[in-house]
């Protein structure tokens, strides 16, 4: 899992960013900012994989943030102001990556991968083939090796079906088989119960599949 901080002053697309690249099931926003100072207290607690920067920010901006963070966390600042003058102060205060406010959210989620891996995206030229070997999210090892027949029933989990004679029926498999799988899933996902597995099914994105994309 890659913890990002995301650090912009602009309300709606902090968290309009913050909610699109938490639901990636890679990706968890650990906490936002709405300033440098913020983003400075928040990446030291929270310690996150990966920082997301905007440039101007009231109280401290993102490059005297970043300046202050010494790179200590993977940054990559993204803003409005895509000129080179920009591109090299952000490269001066260690960013390793820079990217306009109007990136893809595939593109962006590729980036932060790609930082979390420790590439650098500060050079054009590179950072297309960069991003397209980043482009498919890296599962938890538990979660990588859900069955097709899991992965069916968190679905179901997902879509508020949770009684054990339920889902036997949907899935025409004996109650038994259901509590078997279902002890499966709770120690490949690491949790307790059938009300967090929901929750981990929600955020894998299993709750979109269909029972063809399983197979």
């Amino acid at each position: 899992m890659i913890d990002v901080v995301i650090a912009d002053d602009h309300t709606l697309m902090l968290e309009s960013l913050a909610e699109a690249l938490d639901s990636i099931p890679d990706i968890r926003v650990v906490a936002t900012a709405s300033n440098g100072k913020e983003l400075v207290e928040r990446t030291r607690h929270h310690r996150p994989t990966v920082l997301l920067v905007d440039i101007e920010m009231p109280q401290v901006t993102g490059i005297a943030a970043l300046r202050e963070l010494a790179g200590a966390v993977p940054a990559i600042v993204v803003t409005m102001h895509t000129g080179e003058a920009e591109r090299r102060q952000a490269e001066a205060v260690g960013a390793i990556g820079f990217m306009s406010k109007a990136t893809p959210l595939p593109d962006l989620a590729a980036a932060v991968r790609a930082a979390a891996a420790g590439e650098h995206l500060l050079d054009p030229a590179t950072l297309g083939s960069i991003l397209e070997r980043h482009r498919r999210p890296q599962l938890d090892a538990g979660a990588a090796s859900l069955t097709a027949r899991e992965r069916e029933i968190l679905r179901l989990l997902a879509q508020g079906v949770s009684a054990t004679e339920e889902l036997a029926d949907l899935l025409y498999i004996s109650q038994k088989t259901v509590k078997n799988h279902l002890a499966n899933i709770y120690d490949k996902l690491a949790v307790a119960d059938r009300a967090q597995a929901a929750v981990e099914a929600i955020r894998l994105g299993l709750h979109r599949e269909t029972p063809n994309d399983q197979r």
